[in-house]
């Protein structure tokens, strides 16, 4: 399999995060995909190659240009406003909710912050834009390289940060350019009829469902927390089936606190049939590895070895996949997790 690693994403490296009433340090953070690194360096599972440039014209296709050119120059902008603010995150404190408007973007910095984006967990910082950026030319990138013969049956965007929470215009749950959709955008623009994105991440695609929940070429389906309970909480129940095209071709599969993994598999079973139906060209998978035992914001109870088998149960779907990668917040366990998923599905697809 091809590996795109981002080499930018050390950029993006926030202080802190507002958590359940208290400002904490920040649970995304570099090491994260430093700990995956490390052990693709003791397991190797194929070349690890930088991605060239994304096309801007790719990134308009999944996300608003205005909220693209917010991002690409908000650092400076917060700067601007006091030299003191170098030394700060950028933290939203306003939002646009019911009965505001927000087709009009203010003048005011913090009131733009607020309008792109929907929690105050997420900071921006000085190098959040070229590490967002770099992430998903790994995705575009991972998808190209399915095309044509002799291409291999996968590809992995070691993306950081995650993405499958961003929406068209709006940011959140450290997340900023949605990777797993730039992927499936670009599968698409290169010939595949119909793209299906997986997503495991204990948290729902709550972003990579809004920003295909009206089409019926790209299958969305998630397996995830039950969003009464679990973030981000206003979306993600089983009655969400898509709208207009796209109806019948959005499927949310959200389990309690708790979940174990025969129960996960399960789901993951009922996910896969309907990837099955569907008949795609190809797969997008955005991998989240907290659904693991040790999460520290996370509640499903999944094992290092239980990937393993999740791997190979998602090479039974027979398709050529990307991974890109998301969630995962015990930090010394990610790498062993997400390099297992992506060993059991080398072996199961020989």
């Amino acid at each position: 399999m091809l590996i795109y690693a981002n080499p930018r994403h050390a950029g993006h490296s926030g202080r802190q995060e507002m958590y359940r009433g208290r400002l904490v340090p920040c649970h995304e953070v570099p090491a994260r995909l430093e700990h995956v690194l490390a052990e693709l360096a003791r397991r190797p599972l194929g070349e690890i190659r930088e991605a060239p440039p994304v096309a801007r014209a790719l990134l308009e296709a999944v996300h608003a240009p205005r909220y693209l050119r917010f991002l690409e120059t908000a650092w400076q902008q917060w700067v601007a406003l006091d030299p003191a603010n170098a030394e700060l995150d950028a933290l939203p404190s306003v939002w646009p909710v019911r009965g505001f408007r927000a087709d009009l973007e203010p003048a005011n910095f913090a009131a733009r912050l607020g309008l792109y984006s929907f929690d105050a967990g997420t900071p921006l910082t000085e190098g959040t834009w070229a590490a967002a950026e770099a992430g998903a030319a790994c995705a575009a990138a991972a998808a190209s390289s399915l095309a044509g013969s002799g291409a291999p049956r996968a590809a992995v965007a070691l993306t950081r940060p995650p993405g499958h929470h961003a929406g068209a215009d709006f940011f959140g749950g450290y997340c900023f350019v949605n990777n797993a959709a730039v992927a499936a955008q670009a599968l698409r623009e290169q010939g595949a009829r119909r793209v299906a994105v997986l997503d495991v991440d204990y948290h729902h695609g709550n972003g990579t469902q809004s920003l295909f929940y009206e089409r019926a070429d790209v299958l969305t389906v998630s397996i995830h927390g039950d969003p009464r309970t679990e973030y981000p909480f206003y979306l993600g129940h089983a009655d969400e089936t898509g709208a207009g095209a796209g109806l019948g071709f959005n499927l949310n599969l959200p389990l309690p606190a708790g979940t174990d993994f025969a129960q996960w598999r399960a789901a993951l079973a009922t996910a896969l049939a309907r990837i099955a139906a569907f008949a795609p060209d190809a797969l997008v998978v955005a991998l989240g590895v907290d659904t693991y035992e040790g999460d520290p914001i996370s509640r499903f109870r999944l094992a290092s070895g239980d990937y393993l088998q999740l791997g190979a149960d998602i090479a039974g779907a027979g398709l050529p996949t990307v991974f890109t990668l998301e969630g995962g917040y015990a930090v010394a366990a990610m790498g062993t997790n997400v390099v297992n998923v992506l060993e059991g599905f080398e072996a199961a697809a020989r």
